[in-house]
């Protein structure tokens, strides 16, 4: 008999269909671009989040996660990808939350336990030290 287990990862990429990126950056050599390039090719909409530029990936750029007008994004956040180092990640936590974004994403060395454990209490989805790529290939690829 075959074991169907949850996999709360893949179901998490399965219904996700609009990422924020925060710290997304245009130099296509950073891994935060190719990482939101190989999402959006897999019909993610991606959002980039980086007070530096204008836009990225032809998707117009937010200060950060509270600039995001609604009316840009009825479908509503599914996950905030975090490419920041971890001094910012509380900060991005604190905005998701009020935002009731149902995860966040911190990316490969992006760790920081107590704003982990604060978007937990808050009911957020966490996945942390992991890249979404790899995830996606793994799981979904």
């Amino acid at each position: 008999m075959v074991s169907l287990q949850s996999d709360p990862i893949a179901d998490l990429l399965r219904r996700s269909k609009t990422i924020a990126v925060v710290g997304l950056s245009c130099n296509p050599l950073r891994p935060s671009h190719g990482v939101s390039a190989y999402m959006q090719s897999h019909g993610y909409r991606i959002i980039p989040v980086n007070p530096q530029i204008e836009e990225c990936l032809g998707e117009k750029a937010y200060t950060s996660l509270l600039d995001i007008p609604e009316k840009d994004v009825p479908e509503k956040i599914d996950i905030v990808d975090i490419f920041r180092r971890p001094e910012f990640v509380e900060q991005i936590v604190d905005q998701a939350i009020q935002l009731k974004v149902p995860a966040i994403w911190m990316q490969e060395d992006v760790i920081h336990e107590k704003a982990a454990e604060k978007a937990r209490q808050a009911g957020i989805f966490v996945v942390m030290d992991r890249c979404i790529l790899k995830e996606h290939k793994a799981r979904l690829g």
